[in-house]
């Protein structure tokens, strides 16, 4: 599977990179990214949070993936910070600093609905495996699990509010990160504070289910296929691997069930994911570094730093993005699929919209046609029927006075 890394800074371009060989794939610019601010919006777009440098306005700005600008800019009540979008991109959703959770609606930007989660900050912001829920955290260390159907509804009143979701407090500091496993919304949430744990959760009920202590603030988590390991990391730079089902009571007893996994060289981790059908963790750090090993060795396979000023955001796009391998002088592929081959398929679709618009033009014609064809038809009609009734009249009339003589 081909596989791209989307890293974003809040004082330079993003950037897409090869995980496993450091390629420079395409540059975009004109957003400035708070953290945990990428999401990506379907098959050919990813959104981003940007707030304006001159006025502290907020807004999303979407990106096409073959074009380094951006498409569309989404205007915002007040500035957001994480995104998150439904799978087939139709929905996106942003939270606020003032605690609130906006969703807008894809492509046409419409702002559907601002709901009040929390009374600080939204720090961080992902979906349930079924997308059925949005799972919030803020600044307060609380978390809110919000069914996304009462996000997409306009006229959902205050009042039910408080019994719409389910809110708690999660952590005793800001919420870094969620994650879920791959199973149904009933299953497990990890979340990842600036208060040195993690936290693993039943999704929908907020039961807290184990807490797993770390020597310093922890950052980004993620779960194998199996849901039985969790990946953490944070600002001393160790990735952690922890098992959440311990086998013996010797493991406990002996502390042997966090271990630690590996090392970024330098720098906090910004993110960690799981890539390659689970095979490999990919891991960056805050300055620029991406490391990828093994996960059943432990094997480091790969490491290289790209130098993209302080890293905020990472998403990992599977399949690729479907960039193509279409080198330049530069070394760089300029974005998805190559220029030519996008130029090319966006002039397709541009001569199919065309040719849709002449079929809908004629189509409209002919029934414009039919429509005056009839209305001439019932006027001779009308005129038939009139005058059949004159002549009958007529008759009728010549017949009386026959029958009178």
């Amino acid at each position: 599977m081909l596989e791209t890394l989307l890293i974003a800074s809040p004082d330079g371009r993003i950037i897409a990179y090869d995980p496993y060989t450091g390629t420079v794939l395409a540059r975009f610019n004109g957003s400035r990214c708070p953290c945990n601010s990428i999401a990506i919006v379907g098959n050919n777009q990813f959104a981003v949070s940007h707030v304006s440098e001159q006025t502290g306005a907020g807004c999303v700005n979407l990106y096409y993936w073959w074009s380094k600008s951006c498409a569309q800019s989404i205007p915002i009540p007040e500035p957001v910070v994480p995104l998150t979008a439904m799978v087939d991109g139709s929905y996106l959703f942003a939270g606020g600093v003032s605690g609130h959770i906006h969703s807008l609606s894809v492509p046409s930007g419409d702002l559907i609905h601002s709901f009040s989660a929390h009374e600080h900050p939204v720090s961080c912001l992902a979906i349930s495996s079924d997308g059925s829920l949005v799972l919030s955290g803020s600044d307060d260390g609380t978390i809110a699990v919000t069914p996304i159907l009462l996000l997409l509804d306009s006229t959902f009143d205050i009042e039910s509010r408080i019994s719409g979701f389910n809110k708690f407090i999660g952590h005793e500091s800001s919420v870094t990160g969620l994650s879920t496993g791959l199973g149904p919304c009933s299953g497990i949430m990890i979340s990842s504070s600036l208060d040195w744990t993690c936290k693993v959760w039943n999704v929908v009920k907020g039961i807290h289910l184990q807490t797993v202590n770390f020597p310093g603030e922890m950052l980004c988590t993620v779960l194998d296929a199996s849901e039985t390991e969790l990946y953490a990391a944070g600002a001393d730079g160790i990735i952690y691997k922890r098992k959440l089902k311990v086998e013996t009571k010797n493991q406990l007893a002996e502390g042997r069930e966090t271990i630690v996994w590996g090392r970024i060289h330098s720098g906090a981790v910004a993110a960690i994911e799981m890539a390659n059908y689970g095979r490999t963790l990919l891991a960056v750090s805050e300055n620029g570094r991406i490391c990828a090993w093994e996960t059943e060795n432990g094997k480091m396979t790969s490491s290289f730093c790209k130098k993209t000023g302080t890293v905020s955001s990472v998403v990992l796009v599977k399949g690729g993005g479907w960039f193509r391998k279409r080198g330049t002088e530069k070394g760089e592929f300029n974005g998805y699929g190559g220029t030519q081959e996008v130029g090319k398929m966006v002039k397709q679709v541009a001569e199919m919209g065309e040719t849709l618009k002449v079929v809908a033009e004629d189509r409209g014609r002919e029934i414009s046609n039919l429509e005056s064809a009839i209305e001439v038809n019932e006027k001779l009609l009308n005129l038939m029927l009139k005058e059949a009734k004159a002549i009958a009249k007529f008759e009728d009339s010549k017949l009386t006075l026959k029958l009178k003589k």
